[in-house]
């Protein structure tokens, strides 16, 4: 199928402002891209880009004092299937880990493993060490957070979230990665669009979206204790430790954030049919 994505973030800076965005599509996806997803700035702006340690696409630019857009919109290939978890791939001894994936097992800023490992124990102890385990977690932190927009905070960590009871999906999945890494899986955070293909109406307004990414069974797999069910058409932009590393946008300086639209949805394979919304990077308000 052919998904459009993209989105829209209208700001407002007192004074000129450096930011890095990180609102590309991640290279793992690169080749399903009908054309490069370039970001597009109005007024227009140059633009510097680089790849961070992560691996992720990060662009470097100076917002002008004012009203400022910026965004992307990309038509991508995707496969179709809804997401597959599978339970029976084994979880490795500390031992048998690729080196690379050590650093997945560390307590990061929002993952605070190490305040949550007896309470990962006692919950999870006892749970097969299979994808089974990973599972057990998912449903647990789907059951106990209550998810909720209006009590969103940006410094909330996992244990915080644990005691609270709620959160948005990156609090959901920074407490599952916690979780899987007190309990010796490498974990890691991961965020980009979910599209509503194949889900039952109604549908929310759409939003980037986190999930994370485990070792299990010799492969690096998404799991989603947000939703916590298959979805369709998951499409990755950034991984890091946690939410520290992927931000959409990290700004030098204050602005307010005065508008903000995702758009993730399937279209037809005729071109015309792939256009931008109206009120997207590629429509009128930023000509």
């Amino acid at each position: 199928m052919r998904l459009r994505l993209g989105c829209e973030l209208t700001y407002w800076f007192p004074q000129e402002t450096p930011l890095i965005a990180l609102l590309n599509i991640h290279h793992s996806r690169f080749g399903d891209l009908e054309k490069p997803d370039h970001l597009i700035t109005f007024p227009a702006v140059p633009i510097q880009s680089y790849r961070d340690i992560y691996g992720n696409w990060c662009c470097r630019l100076t917002a002008p004092a004012g009203d400022f857009k910026l965004g992307t919109d990309c038509v991508i290939r995707d496969p179709g299937a809804p997401d597959m978890f599978d339970l029976s791939a084994e979880q490795h001894r500390i031992e048998d880990l690729p080196d690379d994936a050590l650093g997945w097992l560390l307590p990061s800023r929002y993952c605070d493993t190490d305040t949550l490992i007896g309470t990962a124990i006692e919950l999870f102890g006892n749970t097969p060490p299979d994808g089974r385990r990973v599972q057990a977690i998912c449903d647990f932190v789907n059951s106990h957070l209550v998810f909720n927009y209006k009590l969103a905070r940006p410094t909330r960590t996992a244990a915080e979230a644990h005691a609270e009871r709620s959160g948005v999906c990156r609090d959901f999945t920074h407490l599952a990665i916690a979780f899987c890494r007190a309990m010796n899986i490498p974990a890691m955070y991961c965020s980009g669009y979910i599209s509503d293909v194949n889900q039952a109406p109604p549908y929310a307004s759409q939003d980037f979206c986190a999930w994370m990414r485990v070792y299990l069974g010799g492969a690096w797999r998404d799991y989603d204790p947000r939703n916590n069910r298959p979805m369709t058409g998951r499409v990755l932009c950034t991984t890091g430790r946690d939410a520290a590393d992927t931000p959409l946008i990290h700004s030098f300086g204050w602005g307010a954030l005065n508008g903000f639209k995702v758009w993730a949805e399937e279209v037809g394979g005729d071109p015309a049919q792939a256009q931008a919304p109206e009120e997207s990077v590629a429509g009128n308000p930023l000509r």
